[in-house]
């Protein structure tokens, strides 16, 4: 898949493209702040704001392929894009942080959110006995 980078696109743009291909993984941007001296705190962005109000943005296309890890992609979007993200994965009605699996891919990540957040049908006692 492949995203356009670009200074007017909104978040929300991005994380449409983003959510289309992996359902049950969310992103999220996020720009610095200074805090106190010495520090830097990070405030995410709403999703009708614009990429460019991350910070210092670089413009340009972000191929995402499905065995890139949530740590390669976060990494590429800091490094090349000068963009801080965070990627959640849909735990049922919840979204978690990824940092503990940050070295899952995207396509295992997604599977394992489905697992969690799609009920599976459970078998009543009775489908279970065969009573002919």
């Amino acid at each position: 898949m492949v995203i356009q980078i670009l200074k007017t696109r909104s978040v929300g743009d991005v994380q449409h493209d983003f959510s289309g291909e992996y359902p049950f993984l969310r992103i999220d941007f996020f720009r610095e702040v200074n805090g106190k001296p010495g520090s830097l705190l990070k405030q995410k962005l709403n999703r009708t704001e614009k990429l460019s109000s991350s910070g210092k943005l670089r413009e340009g296309v972000l191929e995402i392929d499905e065995s890139m890890t949530v740590g390669q992609l976060e990494k590429t979007l800091r490094e090349r894009f000068g963009i801080n993200t965070q990627v959640s994965r849909k735990s049922g009605p919840v979204w978690l942080e990824t940092t503990v699996t940050d070295k899952w891919t995207l396509k295992h990540q997604n599977e394992h959110g489905r697992e969690l957040s799609v009920p599976s049908k459970k078998i009543s006692t009775e489908e279970e006995l065969d009573y002919d």
